[in-house]
């Protein structure tokens, strides 16, 4: 899918029920008072949210997403509840525009499987960590390679496989980033999604 179709898609999904996340990151992020957070494909905004909330007034979070209607919705729900220290920013993955050596914390959930540069992905969340941050990201990968007819079907990706990489594409791009410490925090059994068999897991690393 091009910039146009993805923002169309889910500015629609933004005022829907569906529920866009395969795993918890933040249930697995420890986000500590003043630290900087990014929310990386933040959707409605409710994983930001909360860590601003865990951050406190001290600390500052950032939702990112491409889709217009997603950021909308999060700067009005932020505004409501009267959250100071969470800003949304409509932006691709690959380049948030974000300063180098910001962040302490990186979460994402089943998000970077829809990047079409998925290893540009992993760089940008690199440059933007300080030494010493961290990732938690919950996604999903593929057991086998996704059929090429599928990947780059609109409903297919937005479902959260189509775009999926193997279980060892998808360490290699992190280790790649020049990741070190991964850590896989919980990993699924094989289930049956599309037509492809995936597993969902959480992982996690750091910044040397």
């Amino acid at each position: 899918m091009n910039f146009t179709e993805i923002n169309k898609r889910y500015s629609e999904l933004a005022e829907s029920g569906c529920c866009l996340s395969c795993g918890g990151a933040i249930d697995h992020s420890d986000a500590a008072p003043g630290e900087v957070c990014v929310d990386f494909g933040s959707g409605r905004g409710t994983d930001a949210m909360r860590l601003a909330e865990k951050v406190g007034k001290g600390g500052l979070v950032y939702g990112i997403d491409i889709s217009e209607g997603m950021i909308r919705k999060s700067v009005e729900t932020a505004k409501r509840l009267g959250l100071t220290n969470v800003h949304f920013r409509m932006s691709s993955l690959e380049k948030t525009g974000l300063e180098d050596n910001l962040v302490n914390l990186v979460i994402s959930n089943c998000t970077i499987n829809h990047s079409s540069d998925k290893q540009a992905v992993w760089n940008e969340i690199f440059r933007i960590l300080k030494k010493g941050g961290r990732f938690v990201v919950s996604d999903i990968y593929s057991h086998s390679p996704v059929p090429e007819e599928y990947r780059n079907d609109p409903v297919a990706v937005s479902e959260c496989w189509a775009g999926s990489v193997t279980r060892a594409e998808y360490l290699d791009q992190v280790v790649k980033a020049g990741f070190v410490k991964i850590s896989i925090l919980e990993e699924s059994k094989p289930y049956e999604k599309g037509a492809i068999m995936v597993s969902s897991w959480t992982i996690s690393a750091t910044r040397p």
